[in-house]
């Protein structure tokens, strides 16, 4: 069995991480893993397996012939028996089975704003569904509108898992040791960094030492732009540090006390289990599937998400209550070491290959 993984970029985003990992941890289950990025490299094409066989297309357009007929050409070369197509990248998968029948396609649905459904383009996505083999989604939600919206008949939600980079630290942060807050999550207004700001702002006047750390790409446009403004006019600037997006995040979570999330949609957000397998206390708006993960007080607080007042209560809770929060951190690792493991989903992924 040969498989490869489709993915638009290697920036440091969730579905990106995901492409990764599967094409990594599929080197010793499979015959030959395979990866290939459509329109761009990135940060994370430094954390592919060497066992990973690589194709870099730099497709130009929507429909770039030169790039269809190379990744054509690539598939037929090395036997591979099927595309995992992740996100948007179905277009391409779909064009290329269309080239070759015999080729399995399986699509890997991480939409991001989940809570948002009915505002999703589907004519071209509903119309490339009839040849997908198969579905992942990435929360339940994705799962049931899939079923009821596309026209495949194999369906199945299957949960991301998170693993650690060994990247070396090369971002040190700045602030207290002890007191600092991160939030891993590329500038997107689906992962409102406004509210975490207003709740921020509030924390900083009965605990001034503590600092927020914003981690994740920066795009350049009004979105990223209103966070700086924000940052400026309420005179942040030495108590809220951005860094862009960086390759070191396991290392980074290492430097922090408290992981918070504050999005107003997810699927099931990588930087969730990431906090939780880098034995931080996490506070994370209920949003996709973020319940299962946190599925019990113990495990960290869920809150309401848009609500800056109870995302400052929350984060005065750990800040004044360390033992609390340390139990909290503690739970939520034994949790997803044991149900949101790369055993564990590699395992339902290689049964799917096998069926198809």
């Amino acid at each position: 069995m040969k498989v490869l993984q489709l993915i638009d970029s290697l920036e440091a985003g969730g579905a990106e991480r995901v492409a990764v990992n599967y094409a990594n941890g599929l080197v010793h289950m499979i015959d030959a893993s395979y990866l290939c990025t459509t329109r761009a490299e990135g940060l994370l094409k430094g954390e592919l397996n060497k066992g990973v066989g690589y194709l870099f297309l730099n497709k130009k357009k929507t429909i770039d012939v030169k790039a269809i007929k190379r990744l054509h050409q690539f598939i037929k070369n090395e036997d591979i028996d099927i595309i995992h197509a992740h996100g948007s990248s179905f277009f391409l998968a779909t064009l290329i089975k269309l080239l070759q029948p015999k080729l399995k396609l399986v699509w890997h649905d991480h939409y991001g704003k989940s809570e948002f459904l009915k505002q999703r383009p589907k004519q071209m996505l509903k119309l490339c569904s009839r040849f997908f083999n198969h579905i992942f989604s990435v929360n339940s939600k994705l799962e049931t509108w899939a079923k009821t919206t596309l026209k495949v008949k194999s369906v199945s939600y299957l949960p991301n898992y998170a693993v650690k980079n060994n990247n070396a630290l090369t971002t040190k942060l700045k602030g207290v040791e002890g007191k600092r807050i991160v939030c891993l999550a590329n500038l997107r207004p689906q992962k409102d960094h406004l509210n975490l700001l207003k709740a921020f702002k509030a924390v900083l006047k009965t605990e001034p030492m503590w600092t927020l750390h914003l981690v994740g790409q920066d795009f350049n446009d009004a979105y990223s732009k209103s966070i700086f403004e924000f940052i400026n006019l309420n005179k942040l600037e030495t108590s809220v540090f951005i860094y862009g997006s960086c390759a070191d995040t396991s290392a980074i979570l290492q430097q922090c006390t408290i992981g918070v999330l504050s999005s107003k949609s997810e699927g099931l957000p990588l930087a969730l289990l990431e906090y939780g397998l880098a034995g931080l206390p996490v506070i994370c708006t209920n949003v996709g599937d973020c319940s299962l993960v946190m599925s019990h007080a113990n495990e960290g607080q869920l809150i309401e998400a848009q609500n800056s007042i109870l995302l400052k209560k929350a984060l005065i809770e750990y800040i004044n209550n360390i033992e609390k929060s340390k139990l909290a951190a503690v739970c939520l690792k034994e949790k997803i070491e044991m149900q949101f493991s790369e055993d564990t989903t590699l395992i339902k992924v290689k049964t799917v290959y096998k069926t198809i």
